[in-house]
């Protein structure tokens, strides 16, 4: 069965790219233009997800606000929390991990198919090693 995953971005052009890139390498793909619109699709249809990949800088609820939301609610128990933004500080790492986000993804220092191996090594492993205690 394949794994499902939501991607979540503001950016049209790149949600568009990731989502045809794990389409084609055999994910079931559902995308949101926002931490807003993932929440309400969530709280409408609640289903299991292998992971959920997002963005930090979003308009409205950014990522890190999404995911505690996500936390507190309870909407994804079993799914993987995969970060993948441009944000690479320090505070920015140490938020994921605060946050018990299970990859961080730098979309600048990574092509497509580089994020695709490595969000599939997340679903393999669990976890990623720059955000290991």
């Amino acid at each position: 069965m394949a794994q499902r995953i939501y991607l979540v971005d503001d950016d049209k052009f790149l949600l568009g790219l990731y989502a045809t890139k794990f389409r084609n390498a055999g994910y079931e793909v559902e995308t949101a233009q926002g931490g807003e619109a993932l929440l309400s699709a969530l709280r409408q249809d609640p289903h299991p997800l292998d992971a959920i990949l997002l963005d930090i800088i979003m308009p409205g609820l950014d990522g890190f606000e999404t995911v505690a939301a996500l936390r507190k609610e309870r909407l994804v128990p079993g799914a993987k929390i995969i970060f993948l933004s441009n944000q690479g500080q320090e505070t920015d790492l140490e938020k994921a991990r605060e946050l018990h986000a299970d990859g961080y993804i730098i979309k600048a220092s990574a092509i497509p198919s580089e994020v695709l191996a490595e969000v599939g090594r997340i679903l393999s492993t669990g976890t990623q090693g720059a955000l290991a205690p």
